[in-house]
């Protein structure tokens, strides 16, 4: 046992990859005679990630893990051999009643990660599940199956939540998230932050500001450095909370790859071939990392992450990327420039592809409720009050004919049903979506609701007096909040209920969470957007 590779774990090897109860699973197919690492013995614990559940079907859902003794180093505590793990799913939590299991390969090439499709089981139901390797068993985790195709749905209840920079806050509020039992998560992005590590941020109004913990490393640019941000990240038990109470569905937004990126730009002026090989790098660690499907393993610098879920005959949930497809910000991407390229007519937000699709699965839907879910704000405000108007040139305000496209054809169909999900913006926002939000109608066409960050920012405060200014000149912006925290949304057939969740403190453990705000908007009166 000379060789370092192999001091951590001492195990037989063998070449053959089971399955069996009955379960369908993707797995990758190892060469004739490649080894497979089967009956390992851990120096530590090897699940030091914890797991997760994601992108369920109405007959299953992925299950995640991933294997780190020692998460932050080079080679996270593990040989350069794949390694056999097992895993169950069970009908309870005590896994008395067993109703799949088989094992799968985690295979050093995806960072020891294993992305099992768990299918055949039955819909509308929670399931636990848990892994073995070697002696060393994971915690549990609960996912739940969704309702099967057109299956009457009284009601659904899940999480928004995203921006979680580990640096400015502890994760209490996954903790809590995690004790609402939510029907799922949506995480609308920036899971890690890849920029370099500083003690002190500028905190804006509070001014200067101290980490409460700090990144390991600096700026990321390679495989190794992606996976160790990955991994700080997971190791936080609050989070770990987050995803073992529920099924997610993930996107990303900048900071899984870089700071404003779209497209093929990463704004600081690096060689789009250059570019292209952080991008493959960082989207390869994204997907080791998240709950994701084989279909969405990166090819290259391209990953298919727009895609949909249905529950039921109650609501289509519309995953959208705003990032991979979009042509460059308009005017530089200079706050408070007013700039003519915002009405260009060649720029795009989702490409023709996605949007094409996105365009097409509404209008086929007879679902009570269509949601899109996604990053950036759909609500074109006017940031500047007073002389002047200006737009945050990185939202949908930026990108004025494809938002134009797109809420024209949500009016056309003229179902009043659609609700948009976003995040970016470090605050709470609820309001009015207008074709031209420069001047609204009478009557708004959908919807939206921003969640504000996990942690990112900082503890934030109450109602930032600039915000209350650009409410003051934009009508359809009907409350905001500037707090950390998450949202909670609660939908029936005729009512769509948004409880914007709260923390006064991220910046010690254990703060309280309260329901700041309820909103509610009835179905087929997005006018009717009004307190709860």
């Amino acid at each position: 046992m000379a060789d370092r590779r192999h001091r951590q774990i001492i195990l037989n090897r063998r070449n053959l990859l089971r399955s069996f109860g009955g379960a369908a699973i993707t797995a990758f197919a190892l060469p004739v005679g490649a080894p497979v690492l089967a009956a390992p013995v851990f120096r530590n614990y090897p699940f030091q990630l914890g797991v997760a559940s994601g992108d369920p079907a109405h007959d299953g859902f992925v299950i995640w893990t991933r294997l780190a003794p020692d998460p932050l180093e080079l080679n996270y505590g593990m040989p350069a051999a794949a390694v056999e793990l097992g895993w169950e799913v069970a009908a309870d939590d005590r896994f008395r009643d067993v109703v799949q299991a088989g094992t799968a390969v985690a295979r050093p090439e995806l960072g020891h990660s294993v992305h099992v499709e768990v299918a055949g089981l039955q819909p509308d139901r929670p399931y636990w599940y848990r892994f073995t390797a070697g002696r060393e068993r994971s915690l549990w985790g609960r996912a739940k199956t969704l309702p099967a195709p057109g299956q009457p749905l009284e009601r659904l209840r899940f999480g928004i939540a995203g921006c979680q920079h580990y640096e400015q806050g502890y994760y209490t509020a996954h903790r809590h998230l995690a004790a609402e039992e939510p029907d799922f998560v949506f995480c609308y992005g920036d899971y890690i932050y890849e920029g370099r590590s500083s003690r002190v941020w500028n905190g804006g109004e509070t001014g200067p500001l101290e980490n409460v913990r700090q990144y390991a490393g600096d700026e990321l640019y390679t495989l190794s450095d992606y996976r160790r941000r990955y991994a700080q990240t997971k190791m936080d038990t609050d989070l770990q909370a987050a995803h073992a109470a529920a099924p997610w569905f993930v996107t990303w937004d900048d900071h899984e790859i870089d700071n404003n990126w779209v497209g093929d730009i990463d704004q600081d002026g690096t060689p789009e071939a250059v570019f292209a090989l952080r991008k493959q790098i960082a989207m390869q660690a994204y997907y080791e990392n998240m709950p994701l499907r084989a279909s969405s393993m990166p090819r290259g610098p391209q990953m298919q992450l727009y895609r949909q879920a249905r529950y039921g005959d109650l609501l289509d949930l519309n995953l959208l990327d705003t990032r991979q497809y979009r042509s460059d910000q308009p005017c530089e991407d200079r706050w408070g420039v007013a700039c003519e390229a915002i009405s260009r007519r060649d720029t795009a937000v989702l490409g023709g592809g996605q949007e094409e699709w996105l365009l097409g699965r509404m209008q086929a839907s007879d679902a009570r409720w269509q949601v899109l879910a996604q990053q950036i704000m759909m609500m074109d405000l006017d940031r500047m009050p007073g002389e002047g108007r200006t737009e945050n040139l990185d939202s949908w305000a930026g990108y004025r004919e494809p938002r134009r496209r797109v809420l024209k054809a949500v009016r056309e169909q003229g179902r009043g049903n659609v609700v948009v999900l976003t995040g970016d913006e470090h605050q709470n926002y609820a309001g009015e979506l207008h074709i031209d939000g420069k001047a609204p109608a009478a009557r708004p066409v959908a919807t939206e609701f921003v969640s504000t960050s996990i942690t990112s920012g900082g503890n934030g405060v109450d109602q930032r007096p600039d915000t209350l200014l650009i409410q003051q000149e934009n009508p359809q912006l009907k409350w905001h909040n500037a707090q950390r925290g998450y949202v909670i949304c609660d939908v029936t057939h005729d009512l769509w209920t948004t409880e914007f969740k709260t923390l006064d403190n991220v910046r010690e453990r254990g703060a309280q969470i309260r329901t700041r705000h309820r909103m509610a908007v009835e179905h087929g009166r997005p006018e009717s957007l009004a307190d709860a």
